[in-house]
């Protein structure tokens, strides 16, 4: 059964535009107009008898990389487990961080998918990006054992060391507290412990800001950075490569392996994509 919608780089490619498939419409009428809007992925979501599948397309000549869906959790469903939820209006506005972990294995499947994950979302440079524009975290966790692919998306939220909840608030809302129920000002600061809403157990999770970011987060002081995910979630599983947009030949299938079909098209990969800046990417070769 075809899906219903195919999303044109809506997710990955920072265009928020969502076109809706009728029976009329084949792939090359998408095709058509990907590049007058700027599209360079395709994410296209199918559903058989036995799972759903995703393919992540490059246009307009491909690769084509086929996933098995075996698990997933929606956005929805991530915020209605959490206690407090935290997803702000403008985190899908810039390009998040990437972080690949697991896929420095040597094979060429996995060099390929490297290559089309990185390119699929806009590069970053760390000597120009604002820290405040930093919000979000995309992960990629790759099973050298079960060979299957953890997606995960968090939110990055930063947080002052030592101050408590009450003053952080204070200081973001700009509201004038309600001190009737204290004899003092200092109660309202040390009634419920002073940094206690707010130590961080890992001291790796903490750092020293470079510049100032809001009222509250500021150079001087260190601040603790804390993940929370916003999702979607999905466990993934490369069963299929094709040289072209959803056809050509098969370089790379999970019943078998042509290393040499693989390693060409790697190669022939345009260098400005296929080997994107180390300052923009966030990748541990496990």
């Amino acid at each position: 059964m075809s899906c219903e919608f195919l999303r044109l780089c809506i997710w990955f490619s920072e265009i928020e535009a969502t076109i809706k498939e009728k029976k009329r419409n084949n792939l090359k009428d998408f095709l058509n107009v990907a590049g007058p809007m700027g599209v360079t992925h395709f994410l296209i979501l199918s559903k058989t008898e036995s799972a759903p599948f995703l393919r992540i397309a490059r246009t307009p000549q491909g690769p084509t990389l086929t996933f098995k869906i075996h698990e997933y959790s929606l956005a929805t469903d991530i915020a209605q487990s959490q206690l407090r939820p935290r997803c702000p209006k403008d985190l899908f506005k810039n390009p998040p961080l990437i972080v690949l972990s697991g896929f420095g294995t040597g094979e060429q499947h996995l060099k390929l998918t490297t290559i089309m994950f990185q390119n699929i979302f806009p590069a970053i440079d760390i000597h120009t990006v604002k820290l405040s524009l930093c919000q979000r975290i995309v992960l990629l966790n790759y099973n050298k054992d079960t060979k299957l692919i953890d997606f995960r998306q968090y939110s990055i939220k930063l947080q002052p060391v030592d101050v408590s909840r009450r003053i952080r608030k204070f200081v973001q809302n700009h509201q004038v507290p309600d001190l009737r129920s204290f004899q003092d000002v200092s109660d309202f600061v040390t009634k419920f412990g002073y940094g206690s809403e707010s130590e961080v157990d890992d001291e790796a999770a903490t750092v020293s800001l470079p510049t100032d970011i809001g009222r509250v987060n500021r150079a001087s002081n260190k601040s603790a950075v804390k993940l929370q995910e916003v999702g979607p979630r999905m466990t993934l599983q490369l069963t299929k490569v094709e040289e072209g947009l959803c056809s050509g030949g098969v370089i790379f299938s999970e019943c078998g392996n042509s290393e040499s079909n693989i390693r060409k098209t790697y190669e022939h990969v345009p260098e400005s994509e296929g080997e994107q800046d180390e300052k923009a990417m966030l990748i541990d070769e496990d």
